[in-house]
């Protein structure tokens, strides 16, 4: 009886994703994965199609809204950016790359940059967006001072042709949910 249902489940689904069919459909058919892996596959297909793109303050109920950054004591500051990345990450946003930031420059980028950011929102919990909070295109200089690997350093050399700059331990050494140092 249960593979009757995941037969009927994945006709469904098959059925509902068929206006937003692509190559991934395709490569799925391939591969020959056991019928309730494809499902669960379909399913997360699916909801990525059918998910709103909302500013990611939008996700709260109310709104999150910060205060200035400037308005606060650093103590005032320090709890606030705390409260916050701890509701990001229970709407699965986890942050990576904090620790060349102070807490009032990571807050000023959380305000400035990730709160009206226009992202699929998934309900889901199965899936976590990954905010990088250096660009390594347009800041290479502190993502190879602090954050770069062996291997990365090396090809960012052989690339651009230019000298690294030293490795160097990030001055602002945070513990952040779902991030592993």
């Amino acid at each position: 009886m249960k593979d009757v249902d995941q037969l009927l489940l994945n006709a469904r689904l098959r059925d509902e994703i068929e206006p937003f069919f692509d190559e991934s459909i395709s490569l799925l058919d391939s591969r020959r994965l056991p019928i309730d892996l494809e499902n669960e596959f379909l399913a997360s297909m699916l909801e990525w199609e059918k998910a709103p793109v909302l500013p990611i303050g939008q996700w709260f109920e109310p709104a999150l809204k910060l205060p200035a950054p400037e308005t606060l004591s650093d103590q005032q500051l320090q709890q606030q950016l705390h409260q916050v990345i701890g509701r990001l990450y229970e709407k699965n946003i986890v942050l990576e790359f904090t620790d060349h930031l102070s807490d009032r420059q990571l807050m000023c980028l959380i305000i400035r940059d990730i709160l009206p950011a226009q992202e699929k929102r998934i309900r889901s919990g199965q899936t976590s967006l990954h905010w990088q909070c250096i660009d390594p295109d347009t800041d290479p200089e502190s993502w190879l001072r602090f954050y770069a690997t062996d291997r990365e350093r090396a090809e960012w050399a052989f690339e651009h042709s230019l000298p690294l700059p030293p490795m160097q331990r990030p001055p602002y050494f945070r513990r952040l949910p779902g991030n592993h140092h």
